[in-house]
């Protein structure tokens, strides 16, 4: 998979590695030249250029790109390059960084944004997650879908042990897609038995939420 990153910055350099380590091809924008340290990350491709400029991203290659991850520290500067990359250059998976919460509303399918990682909603959601046992908690939102990622770890009293999964009776707009249990990952089968402790995932829609809960006997 080919992955242009806009912004060589911390964030994006971090990614970057991630990315080759996991085999994909890596190309990194940045217009600041002072951030342009093609050592950093010697196995990426690196473009000194504005992302924000037409002209610029059509010399990079962006239309060979299968997703673009709008990583700079400037919400404005994101928006731009995710709304180039979905419009101009039809790029399959715009992923954008969110930097001040209060914008989180902007990062939709009208700028192009298919996911947002919002870093204070993420380290928040996970901190709640660690304590939060028997409630639903929403870890991360799919912007193209309008579907949420939710976690929900059952608690030693729960009235689903030893229940099958097919027991769960889920509402339309919802699949329960894997159970950690342990160092174990569980891709749910009906016949499987849930236990206390389980944390289980959910893909759902926000408007079923609550009906979750209900099927959880909360």
């Amino acid at each position: 998979m080919r992955v242009a990153i806009a912004g060589a910055g911390a964030v994006g350099r971090s990614i970057a590695l991630e990315l080759l380590e996991n085999k994909h091809q890596v190309m990194l924008i940045e217009r600041d030249l002072s951030h342009i340290e093609p050592e950093s990350v010697e196995q990426a491709e690196w473009v000194h250029a504005d992302a924000c400029e037409l002209a610029s991203l059509e010399e990079a290659g962006l239309e060979s790109c299968d997703v673009v991850i709008a990583a700079t520290g400037d919400d404005k500067v994101n928006l731009v390059v995710s709304l180039l990359a979905k419009t101009e250059f039809a790029v399959r998976r715009v992923v954008a960084r969110v930097n001040d919460p209060r914008n989180e509303w902007l990062f939709g399918e009208n700028w192009g944004v298919d996911v947002a990682v919002s870093t204070p909603r993420l380290l928040a959601a996970l901190v709640e997650e660690a304590v939060a046992v028997g409630d639903l908690v929403r870890l991360m939102t799919f912007r193209q879908g309008q579907a949420n990622l939710v976690e929900v770890t059952l608690p030693a009293d729960t009235p689903l042990a030893g229940k099958p999964v097919r027991s769960l009776t889920l509402p339309v707009d919802s699949a329960l897609v894997v159970v950690l249990r342990g160092g174990r990952v569980i891709v749910p089968q009906a016949d499987d038995a849930l236990e206390p402790g389980d944390e289980l995932l959910f893909v759902a829609t926000s408007a079923v939420e609550e009906e979750i809960r209900k099927a959880l006997g909360y």
